[in-house]
């Protein structure tokens, strides 16, 4: 092995002129581009965020929640375009920052941010001699952090002190080592939420069962009441619920042991309820699956099952990925429902991500695999397609558009649209 195992390769991968501005992601290349007046920093053990910020002369900033463990989490700062460099600069010297880093947008989706960690998972070949992978690491400045189950040869690594470029610049590099099959920083961007019921009452919820009417095509529901002749249900099958909260305290959730392990990964607790009024997406859907048959309000389409509420952060990063289906399989979870997606026009999994899906599908429910559903999106747009775009908001997206969501495209996940009460497809789907 040469001294620099990286500088070796630099013939093959992502050109020279182009480091640290492709993200290699789930095989695609992604272009970026920086975020004129905003940047990331990941404050060091008990630093307060504000002081960050005044320290630093931001005008303002907020956190990104950071899954992984029990790191803390990222903090946006927003400066003017003019001192964005030096603030940065300023950032990357104090010993109160551990990381700091720009805030980018991919090319095709310049509404959604992505923000960087400081964390790079990077897959070697299966006979790569037991010593190189550290070896490797060490040059570019990576720490090894812990393997990922079920992926032979892949690591999670931090990038350290040492290191002089970003993850994405590094991640660039260590595609070109003959030794590495995968080097995929681990990045944030916000998720969106999907389909959200409204109806109050059973007799109103005709996506369950209906005899017809206005507006009520025939078979436009699931026909629940001939399924409830067979089973309405059974308490050791543990549907988990992962949203913006679940408010446990409904009544349609006080049966005798309806609530099963409940998270929070937004507050790092065990009681996932709503932060603010507007976030009752996840107790919508919640009810719709487990309500409880209990003479008021809405019944849902298994009540005699039981409900893990899962409390997401709002961001997607592999970790969220990771420590979300965890928790659903170690705590029985029989499936696992995820009303919710990217917000990102284009969006590959990552290796670690698709690596977790495939966890839960395979290993879940004691090995027979959980069943795990997404939302198919929001947009009317294909899971994976190229559309003419026109007629957005401020012209966000425009022409041939491709379009990719992920999670929906995995073959371990069901994606499901919405449909009328026309038994149509939802125009919104």
């Amino acid at each position: 092995m040469t001294s620099d195992p990286i500088a070796e390769f630099s013939g093959i991968g992502v050109a020279d002129e182009n480091i640290g501005v492709i993200l290699q992601r789930g095989g695609e290349e992604l272009v970026l581009y920086k975020v004129s007046d905003r940047f990331t920093v990941a404050p060091a053990a008990g630093v307060d965020p504000s002081d960050l910020a005044d320290r630093i002369g931001a005008a303002q900033y907020q956190l990104i929640p950071f899954a992984s463990g029990n790191r803390t989490p990222l903090v946006e700062l927003a400066v003017p375009p003019s001192e964005l460099e030096s603030a940065i600069s300023t950032a990357r010297e104090l010993q109160t920052v551990a990381f700091a880093s720009h805030v980018y947008q991919i090319r095709e989706d310049p509404e959604t941010p992505i923000y960087l960690t400081n964390e790079i998972v990077v897959q070697f070949e299966l006979d790569t001699p037991p010593d190189e992978p550290e070896a490797i690491a060490t040059e570019v400045g990576l720490q090894q952090i812990e393997p990922i189950e079920g992926v032979p040869n892949t690591y999670v690594y931090r990038v350290t002190k040492q290191a002089t470029e970003n993850p994405v610049k590094i991640a660039n590099r260590l595609m070109r080592h003959p030794r590495v099959l995968t080097a995929e920083p681990n990045i944030i961007l916000p998720t969106t939420a999907h389909y959200r019921p409204r109806d109050p009452l059973y007799p109103r919820q005709w996506y369950l069962h209906h005899t017809g009417g206005n507006q009520l095509a025939s078979y436009s529901h699931i026909s629940v009441e001939q399924a409830w002749d067979i089973t309405r249900g059974d308490r050791s099958v543990v549907i988990a619920v992962t949203d913006d909260s679940v408010e446990i305290d409904h009544p349609d959730f006080q049966g005798p042991g309806q609530i099963v392990a409940p998270r929070d990964f937004k507050d790092k607790d065990f009681l996932p309820l709503p932060g603010r009024a507007s976030d009752n997406h996840g107790t919508a859907c919640a009810g719709v699956c487990v309500a409880e048959e209990n003479g008021q309000g809405v019944v849902g389409v298994a009540p005699g099952c039981a409900l893990m509420p899962v409390r997401t952060s709002g961001y997607l990063d592999d970790a969220s990925i990771d420590k979300l289906f965890d928790w659903a399989i170690t705590h029985g979870a029989s499936v696992i429902s995820c009303s919710w997606g990217a917000s990102a026009v284009y969006f590959p999994l990552s290796l670690r991500q698709r690596a977790a899906v495939t966890r839960a599908a395979t290993q879940g429910r004691n090995g027979k695999g959980c069943v795990v559903v997404f939302a198919a999106g929001n947009a009317n747009r294909p899971t994976q397609g190229t559309v003419n775009e026109r007629g957005w908001p401020r012209n966000a997206i425009a022409g041939q558009t491709e379009w990719l969501s992920g999670l929906a495209v995995h073959p371990d996940i069901i994606a499901v649209s919405a449909c009328t009460s026309l038994n149509q497809k939802a125009a919104y789907s």
